[in-house]
């Protein structure tokens, strides 16, 4: 989003259960080839339903199926199991929309920290980071 980092995820699910609890979080890009990372720690707020709806609509057809069938995180009888639920759902659905599940729904991360991580020789790496105080940000090197 504009305004944060957006994800997606069964609310009920371990990270779900730990968001409500403390919605705090901080996201990790790593790109390993080019020896890059980005840290975006922040505040947590669940997306609206409709803004849940509208990405969930995007998704390709076999991932709706499978979000709609998974107790995301619990602990499962065996993965046929899984392909049986999301066989009889697909059936039963055929020539019809996946409608999102009540449980599944997104978040956005507002951040207050960004870090950029460059991999350097010798271990000394670049850390640059980005702070939020009020509405402004502050740029801060970071030593490795």
């Amino acid at each position: 989003g504009q305004h944060g980092f957006d994800f997606y995820t069964h609310r009920a699910s371990r990270k779900g259960r730990e968001l409500a609890a403390n919605p705090r979080a901080a996201l990790v890009l790593f790109w390993q080839p080019l020896h890059r990372q980005v840290r975006i720690e922040g505040r947590v707020r669940p997306l609206s339903d409709a803004e849940s709806d509208a990405y969930f609509a995007t998704r390709a057809r076999g991932s709706q199926l499978s979000a709609s069938i998974s107790p995301q995180s619990r602990v499962i009888e065996s993965r046929q199991a899984l392909e049986r639920a999301r066989a009889r759902l697909a059936t039963r659905l055929t020539g019809r929309d996946v409608l999102r599940p009540a449980a599944w729904g997104g978040y956005r991360v507002i951040p207050d920290a960004i870090e950029f991580w460059q991999g350097r020789d010798h271990r000394l790496h670049d850390r640059l980071r980005y702070r939020r105080v009020g509405r402004r940000w502050v740029r801060e090197r970071l030593a490795p």
